[in-house]
């Protein structure tokens, strides 16, 4: 079993270039599992993730948070705005095939959207929680 935050981040990913309402507003080649500044806009980094075990002797129960975040060529908030909804519906789904998971639970724990100091890009942070168990 890989560690839940992986297989989560590869699942959202996947949903998230499946998903036509998204794809709409970023490109799937932008939508990208990787630790770096945006490159192109607008793009969905899949960044930070946690996982915090839950209660229960077999200890396979566990929270996992991920952060999704969100990048846009624009002076104000609306598009990085625009996406989050459009990543919120795709993600609103309550079936999720994950690999060595169940996914009991997935949620927006939170949104945060950031203007840029300089004027030229939004920046958006979608924070998700989700509660798994480990299959066989």
């Amino acid at each position: 079993m890989t560690e839940p935050s992986l297989a989560l981040q590869a699942a959202i990913r996947a949903r998230l270039v499946a998903t036509s309402a998204v794809t709409s507003l970023v490109p799937a080649s932008n939508i990208l599992d990787r630790n770096s500044r945006p490159e192109t806009f607008p793009c969905i980094l899949i960044g930070e993730g946690q996982t915090i075990p839950d209660e229960g002797l077999a200890r396979t129960r566990h929270h996992v948070f991920a952060d999704l975040h969100i990048w846009q060529k624009e002076p104000g908030l609306v598009g990085a705005k625009q996406i989050a909804g459009a990543i919120r519906d795709a993600l609103s789904d309550t079936f999720w095939d994950v690999t060595g998971l169940h996914v009991a639970d997935l949620h927006i724990a939170s949104f945060r959207f950031i203007r840029d100091p300089g004027g030229l890009h939004s920046h958006g942070i979608m924070t998700l929680q989700t509660s798994v168990v480990e299959v066989a």
